[in-house]
This record gives C-alpha cells, structure tokens and sequence, in this order.
C-alpha cells in the first residue's frame, strides 16, 4: 500500500491500491453517491482525499456482511455528524449501537455459516481419505 502524505489529493488508481477496490468499484460507489471524489484535475480525474478512503474502507467492511447501500450511506451520514460534533450526539449514539448489533449479529451468522461450510469440507476430505 502506498503512503500518501495528509492533506494530498490522489487519483483514483492509488485508491484502488490503497483500498483494495477495483475503479469499477469505486466508480460504482460514486455514481450510487457514496463517496464524491473531493476534487478533480484539469483533466478531469477524480481526486480523493484520506476522508473518502476512510469512508471506501468503511463501505469495503460493510459489504461482506450484506448491509444495503442505503445502510451504508445511512451509517457513513451517521459517522460523519458524530463527526461534526454538534447537535445532540444521544439519538445518533442510539442509532450507531443500532449498526453494532446487526454488524455483531451478521458476524455472527457468518461464523455459524463458516462452521458448517468447514464441517462439509473435513466430511469430503474424510471420505477422501477413506476412498485411499
């Protein structure tokens, strides 16, 4: 992963790299208007600052355990008026302790479905084993 110093805007080929994400991706998550590059080139290409890779990374973390795009842009409004600091911070706690629980009980779905997915895999590798 490359390094970029704060503050610098990036193309969004560096963002793919620093995020894992394919352009596809990324574009995607533009046009459904989850992340707005921060800027662009005279050129015309997109520039990203460390706030929209932090909100890509956020949105890379959601994904496996299927949140919508409307949660994510749900949550990400959400982070960045925490974020902001004003306003009465007690119903936005709420509704992040909110995203908590789903995220810790999709986790948790998720490594009930691991177990039984390696249960079938060391079924197949003992049938395997007997088949020598």
């Amino acid at each position: 992963m490359t390094d970029t110093p704060r503050g610098e805007l990036m193309q969004i080929g560096t963002v793919a790299e620093r995020t894992g994400l394919s352009l596809r991706t990324i574009r995607f998550y533009e046009e459904t208007g989850l992340v707005i590059p921060t800027a662009r080139s005279e050129g015309g290409f997109r520039l990203y600052s460390e706030d929209d890779v932090a909100r890509l990374d956020v949105i890379k973390r959601m994904k496996p355990l299927g949140f919508t795009l409307e949660e994510m842009q749900e949550l990400l409004v959400l982070l960045a008026d925490l974020d902001s600091g004003t306003g009465d911070r007690a119903p936005l706690l709420d509704r992040l302790r909110m995203f908590h629980e789903a995220a810790t009980a999709r986790v948790t779905a998720l490594k009930e479905q691991l177990a039984v997915a390696e249960g079938f895999a060391e079924t197949l590798s003992g049938r395997l084993d007997a088949s020598r």
